[in-house]
Formats: C-alpha cells, sequence, structure tokens
C-alpha cells in the first residue's frame, strides 16, 4: 500500500477515535477530538498531493478517499446535529447530495466511464472542513449558522453541478 492509500487510511482509523473522544466528554473533550479532525483532515490534503506529484493514484484511492472525507465529515456533522449546532435538515443535504454522486458515479462506471471530482466538489470538502473546524470553536452563534448555510450551500451547488454536467449518464440510462 503507497503513502497515500496509508494517510487514508489513517483518516478511516482516526474517525472512531475523533467520536469516541466527543462521547467521553472528559475536560478539554472539544480540543481533543479537534485537533483529531485537523489532523484527519490534513492527510486529505497531503495524500492528494503526493498522489498527484508521484503518479501514485490508485483505484483503492479514487475510492476509499472520497469515502473517508464523507465519513469524517459527516461523523462531525452527526455531533453538531445531536448538540442542536446544526439542524438535521442540514445533514441531510449533505447525505442526500452524496448517495445522489455516488449513485451517479456508478451509472458511469457501468457505462466505463469515470467522473472524476469536480472543482465544486473540492470546494465543497474544504469549506465543509474549514467549517466544522470553526464549530468546534467557541464562536458566536451567528458564524455557527454561517457555516451551516455554507455547508449546506456548496453542497447543493456541487451535487446540482455534477448532474448537469453529467446529465447524458442519466439520459442514456
Amino acid at each position: 500500500m503507497n503513502l497515500p492509500n496509508k494517510l487514508t487510511m489513517l483518516r478511516i482509523i482516526l474517525i472512531p477515535f475523533f467520536m469516541g473522544v466527543l462521547y467521553m466528554g472528559f475536560p478539554g473533550a472539544n480540543w481533543v477530538a479537534l485537533a483529531i479532525f485537523i489532523v484527519a483532515s490534513l492527510t486529505d490534503l497531503l495524500d492528494g498531493k503526493i498522489a498527484r506529484k508521484y503518479n501514485l493514484v490508485t483505484d483503492f484511492g479514487k475510492f476509499a478517499d472520497p469515502l473517508a472525507d464523507k465519513m469524517l465529515t459527516t461523523a462531525a456533522m452527526l455531533w453538531f446535529v445531536e448538540n442542536g449546532q446544526m439542524g438535521a435538515w442540514a445533514l441531510l443535504i449533505v447525505l442526500v447530495r452524496e448517495f445522489a454522486v455516488s449513485g451517479l458515479r456508478m451509472i458511469a462506471s457501468d457505462k466505463g466511464r469515470v467522473i472524476a471530482a469536480g472543482w465544486s466538489g473540492k470546494v465543497k470538502t474544504a469549506s465543509t472542513m474549514v467549517c466544522i473546524v470553526l464549530m468546534f470553536l467557541p464562536i458566536p452563534a451567528i458564524v455557527n449558522t454561517i457555516c451551516v448555510w455554507i455547508i449546506a450551500i456548496t453542497t447543493l451547488y456541487s451535487g446540482v453541478e455534477y448532474f448537469v454536467k453529467n446529465k447524458d449518464v442519466i439520459q442514456s440510462a
């Protein structure tokens, strides 16, 4: 297994530790969880750079990297919903988009086509991760609300863009 794939696996392995720390609720647990989340998020940035620079892109990486991102961000957003920082409606937008885009990719794959991550998807992932970090900080409620809306809007935009750019995949299904 190459280094980018190991970093992706590390991100996946960190998720239960991230959630476990949050549920332990000891003094400073949010700060420890935030540190874990940041480290996990940085592995996403690092594995992509290494994979592209050294041409280490693999089928495992193409599958596992976006899955690891979804698992990490969904875990954090579940925590925020449980704690009243995020409405379930916003998490539902995220989950519906992820399932829909994954379904689109599966249909395309059956036709021998790969739908690569688009720019808006990368913006969505980056802005979501930044907003999640901010939401762990002691920020004013309005900033938290803005973060939720940024997550929802970038997610919606990205999802719509995937379907508009790949409408031929659906039309021929």
